[in-house]
């Protein structure tokens, strides 16, 4: 069988990975360098779909690491309603893996002319959205022809935290994106055939994440959408027994992002819970009665949620194409969706 574009990128996802840091080393400390002179309050982003969740994934550790408040900002205050933001000593970071989506370029030209900093991280260094930006970030991960983003979401994230390791001189967090494309590496060979085999035939489920995992969560539930046409909703696990949890009954699966963080003790007293009402739980933890998915070694607890996704990207596209899909082409969607 003649292996997906899909397929073939998430292998790619260790040296796009190692690309990405290496290249932007430089640039990365230049960047640095400029955010501590001018000392930011507040951090903004920018972004839509898998580079939205990537904007989530920079907010939780932006804030646990810097204090600094992130806040995202939707595209069409500048692009649609014209409106103008009071930025004063603020950092925007702008997310888009094609650098082209009006929307996206609007709202970071108006925050670079309300005297912002603003990063673009991109793939296309060339685009408009890299034009606009202070200073770009390039991803370094290469075409990516399959609709659904694989390596370049993971670059996106890895840029976001080196530009965090660099700034807030973060020597634990730098080792461990070094060690970062082998870890991912590892990562693509955990096996979650248990998952697939429970979801070949499955309508919906919850995908549970906390902190950056809920990022990761997010990003799991789209995929599921777009390339398996399973009806997934992602949940902080703080938040889905707040009403979420009644619609789980006997044989409802549920995923869940555990990792050796804060909220481990908690997250694991809600995956009890919902397996305590007949819910099927998988988690990438070892715990009593749940299914445990294998996940590599702990590396740093605001890089170990990104490890599961890459994993989760192998197994997804399998799962896409054992219920019949086609995982390079999602119906009714295409690679470049331009948003005003």
């Amino acid at each position: 069988m003649t292996q997906t574009f899909m397929a073939q990128e998430i292998a790619e996802i260790p040296s796009s990975v190692a690309a990405c840091l290496s290249q932007n080393a430089e640039s990365l400390g230049t960047i640095a360098d400029r955010l501590r002179q001018f000392d930011p309050q507040l951090v903004i982003t920018v972004a839509r779909g898998s580079s939205d969740h990537a904007a989530s994934y920079f907010k939780y550790a932006c804030e646990i690491l810097s204090g600094i408040p992130v806040a995202s900002v939707g595209p069409s205050v500048a692009s649609v309603y014209n409106a103008k933001l009071r930025l004063p000593r603020t950092l925007g970071l702008a997310i888009s893996q094609s650098g082209q989506s009006p929307d996206i370029v609007a709202m970071t030209r108006a925050a670079h002319a309300s005297d912002a900093i603003t990063v673009a991280l991109t793939n296309n260094p060339d685009s408009n959205l890299a034009r606009e930006s202070s200073y770009c970030l390039p991803l370094h991960c290469g075409p990516e022809r399959s609709v659904a983003a694989t390596k370049s979401f993971v670059t996106s994230v890895v840029g976001g935290l080196a530009l965090l390791a660099a700034w807030q001189d973060d020597s634990d967090l730098s080792h461990a994106l070094a060690a970062l494309p082998e870890a991912c590496a590892q990562a693509l060979g955990c096996d979650w055939g248990a998952l697939s085999d429970r979801l070949v035939r499955a309508p919906a489920l919850f995908v549970l994440g906390r902190g950056a995992g809920y990022a990761i969560a997010s990003e799991m539930a789209l995929k599921f959408k777009e390339t398996s046409a399973i009806h997934a909703e992602a949940y902080s696990a703080a938040e889905v027994l707040h009403g979420p949890a009644a619609l789980v009954e006997r044989g409802f699966p549920v995923l869940g992002m555990i990792c050796e963080d804060a909220a481990r003790e908690n997250f694991a007293a809600t995956a009890q819970k919902l397996h305590q009402q007949g819910a099927d739980v998988f988690v990438t933890a070892d715990l009593p009665d749940l299914v445990a998915l294998p996940a590599p070694p702990p590396l740093h607890p605001l890089v170990d949620p990104l490890l599961r996704v890459v994993s989760f990207y192998a197994f997804i596209e399998g799962l896409a194409r054992r219920r019949g899909l086609a995982p390079d082409t999602p119906r009714h969607l295409r690679k470049v969706t331009e948003t005003v």
